[in-house]
């Protein structure tokens, strides 16, 4: 067994990590960039090593560093989490010729599964149902249009070499088909550095159920359970419970079987989980995670086995706790992901800020898995979660009255989070009655009946965008932009009553100045100086904590200077643009 690992990443599962680890008597080295150093994943640590500044690209993101680190401070091996450097084959393999041990799969399983191309293949050669599919990446527009004549619109068109909603695009029709090629290509450079994509079919009234498969160097491959993730909200998870309600026997069985010959098929080793999607008496095969989930609290509520424990045993060399897969688990478990952002209205505005309290509750029961503490930064540089709120009952139902106790229970001040929502999501007879998919969510939920039609947010090729708006109707582009990134960190209890006007500026003054809404980068600049532009026309697109929001023209007029570029970090409040009103 190690004596000692090192964490490459940050957040709750650093803390988690090493919370695990400390259990089984194994010291832990953190990492951290220079805005992360005061971070708790930071002080949980027996040790920590600073990355340096700047994006997360150059210290997060920096396997040289990190394996560096690790080399230095005398740690065996090197845990990475999930996101960041945890999907990547190539650190997977850097890590191991330094000399150290890599806390995952190996790295041909990572790059086979992570290309996504690849890994229908292998789902094919395991004999796994899948959806129907390009047999490799696209390179046009027009392959789009031939599939959806051939198999019918909607279609989805995916990043091959990354996932979590990023360089992906729902085409409804064939005129859709070159502007979501197009960005689905911008946006898989940017987030995965590989514009490749390929095209499938796209399941409008699916439920998005994954199995939990864990493999040693013993001979083992098992499945341990499935879970159900089809609350989300533009790709992303909100709401996931184990097991997955409402299936039978025989399509769990038939599932984690698929999941095991593909795992077996791959050569796998460690902790992964099999997505599919499941419509009617159907499942199909949608992506591999080679990692450790966001949500495996869940899977470990019901079987009662430590899976951050199991990644570390495995990859000592040691076999699984348990040999057997394990489809009959004991009751149910229910996460909520408590996110930064403000719900008010449906908007889910990312709300970084400073946290001046946080309670959480406790009882037999409630598990909180958190990356902060009171007086903590949200920093607006990374992911917006702030912990998970995880409940277990004998039942379905008596978890969802023990996750709404929970909920109550749980107090945050200081920024907004998506406890409101969650309350709504889990209290809804939708969510009862199993009664939901995979869009159920966006199309079904309000948060906010009162002010339901003032929801600002749009559906742009298959893509979701947040438009904010003040209380006059007026979209961000004038002075009241400062006001409105201001107002998504300002001090409000999220277990307590929300604010009227969900933190919108009172008034909005058009000052021929076009502001960025709130703390974030510059992802796409629309326009040039001389162009003319109508009110409600996209200038800049931004991008805040993993969310993307369109920046409009206040009002008619022509650009009379750009004062941002891509890819420049901006304060809220900071200039993008000076324009002339027309009539002026």
């Amino acid at each position: 067994m190690f004596t000692k690992i090192l964490i490459a990443n940050r957040g709750e599962i650093a803390v988690r990590i090493a919370r695990s680890a400390g259990e089984l008597g194994i010291e832990t080295v953190a990492v951290y960039s220079e805005a992360d150093q005061h971070s708790q994943h930071v002080r949980v640590a027996d040790e920590a090593v600073g990355l340096g500044a700047g994006p997360a690209s150059e210290n997060y993101l920096n396997g040289t560093k990190i394996i560096e680190a690790a080399i230095a401070t005398g740690a065996q091996a090197i845990h990475p989490g999930y996101g960041f450097l945890s999907e990547n084959g190539d650190f997977a393999e850097a890590v191991a010729a330094a000399g150290l041990t890599f806390i995952g799969p190996p790295a041909s399983a990572i790059r086979r599964m992570g290309e996504k191309v690849a890994a229908r293949a292998v789902a094919v050669a395991a004999e796994v149902p899948l959806a129907p599919g390009s047999r490799g990446a696209v390179e046009s527009a027009e392959y789009v249009r031939a599939f959806g004549g051939e198999h019918g619109y909607p279609v989805l068109i995916k990043a091959a070499h990354g996932g979590g909603g990023r360089g992906m695009r729902v085409v409804r029709s064939a005129d859709e088909a070159e502007d979501a090629f197009d960005a689905a290509v911008r946006e898989a450079v940017g987030a995965f550095g590989n514009g490749e994509v390929y095209v499938e079919r796209y399941l409008e009234n699916a439920r998005h159920v994954e199995v939990q498969v864990f493999a040693d160097d013993h001979g083992n491959t098992v499945f341990f359970g499935d879970r159900d993730c089809s609350v989300q909200r533009r790709h992303q998870k909100l709401i996931e419970e184990a097991p997955a309600p409402g299936l039978s026997a025989e399509m769990r069985q038939a599932m984690g079987d698929a999941a095991v010959r593909l795992a077996r098929e791959v050569g796998y080793r460690g902790a992964g989980t099999v997505e599919f999607l499941v419509e009617d008496d159907r499942f199909y095969f949608l992506e591999m995670n080679t990692r450790i989930q966001v949500e495996h609290p869940v899977t470990e509520a019901v079987t009662g086995l430590d899976l951050v424990a199991e990644q570390i045993r495995v990859a000592a060399g040691e076999p699984l706790s348990a040999t057997e897969s394990l489809t009959a688990v004991n009751g149910a478990a229910i996460e909520a992901r408590i996110n930064a952002e403000d719900v008010a209205g449906g908007q889910f505005f990312p709300a970084p800020g400073p946290i001046s309290a946080l309670e959480a509750p406790q009882g037999e029961g409630i598990r909180w898995d958190a990356g902060f503490e009171a007086g903590d930064e949200v920093l607006p540089y990374y992911d917006s979660l702030v912990g998970k709120l995880i409940v277990w009952a004998p039942t379905r139902d008596e978890a969802i009255a023990h996750m709404l106790g929970a909920l109550d229970g749980l107090r945050i001040e200081g920024i907004e989070t998506t406890v409101p929502a969650a309350r709504v999501i889990v209290g809804h007879p939708d969510f009862a009655a199993v009664d939901f998919g995979t869009l159920w969510l966006e199309r079904s939920v309000s948060f906010d009946e009162e002010e339901i039609q003032d929801r600002s947010e749009v559906e742009v090729l298959g893509r979701w965008y947040r438009i904010p708006v003040f209380a006059d109707g007026a979209p961000v582009g004038a002075a009241g932009a400062a006001a409105a990134g201001a107002a998504a960190g300002s001090s409000q209890a999220s277990g307590g009553p929300r604010r009227t006007g969900g933190g919108r500026a009172k008034k909005n003054v058009d000052d021929g100045t076009v502001k960025a809404p709130m703390q974030g980068t510059v992802v796409k600049v629309n326009v040039d100086p001389g162009d003319t532009v109508a009110a409600g026309q996209t200038l800049f697109v931004f991008e805040a904590m993993k969310m993307e929001n369109l920046v409009q023209a206040p009002s008619d007029g022509v650009i009379a200077s750009v004062l941002a570029s891509v890819g420049d970090s901006l304060a809220a409040g900071a200039p993008l643009a000076e324009y002339e009103k027309a009539g002026l």
